[in-house]
């Protein structure tokens, strides 16, 4: 499925910027809703992701709201999200093989989900995050002086 683009406004800190991405890539806040709720019910049946949110998230709506909200501001720069997300997801011990899986389901959900430059546009936000979490992730399990190994993008 491959939505159409809105005329819908929509809430944003940058309006002129906001509808410049939307007319763009035909992302609004019903696309972006529907794309979270189809990433994270793949999430939460994946057999590798699953545990790690099920232990942490019991009330789904509230994070699924959240997470709209993220989205829209890394997206749109509509400026909606304003919580914290490395502190939350630093201690959990996620290796590689949680942020190429999270990436996998994602990049599905956003080419089901959004016109051609609409995955585009998001799967590219989503890779940068995944790489500033999954640094964050290992800055955080390093002991007091280790020096990270760093990969090149040209190596994964």
């Amino acid at each position: 499925m491959v939505a159409n683009a809105s005329t819908t406004a929509i809430a944003s800190a940058r309006p002129e910027m906001t509808a410049a991405l939307m007319d763009e890539t035909g992302l609004d806040d019903d696309v972006l809703r529907e794309l979270v709720h189809r990433f994270y019910d793949r999430v939460r049946a994946d057999p590798v992701l699953a545990p790690i949110f099920a232990a942490r998230i019991t009330d789904w709506a509230p994070h699924l709201d959240r997470m709209v909200a993220f989205l829209s501001s890394v997206t749109l720069m509509t400026g909606r999200y304003h919580g914290r997300p490395v502190p939350k997801h630093a201690p959990l011990r996620l290796g590689s093989a949680h942020f190429d899986r999270w990436l996998a389901l994602f990049r599905t959900a956003a080419r089901y989900v959004c016109t051609p430059a609409g995955a585009e546009h998001v799967i590219a936000r989503a890779e940068r995050i995944a790489r500033s979490l999954h640094m964050a992730c290992t800055d955080a399990c390093m002991a007091p002086g280790d020096i990270p190994v760093l990969r090149s993008a040209a190596a994964e």
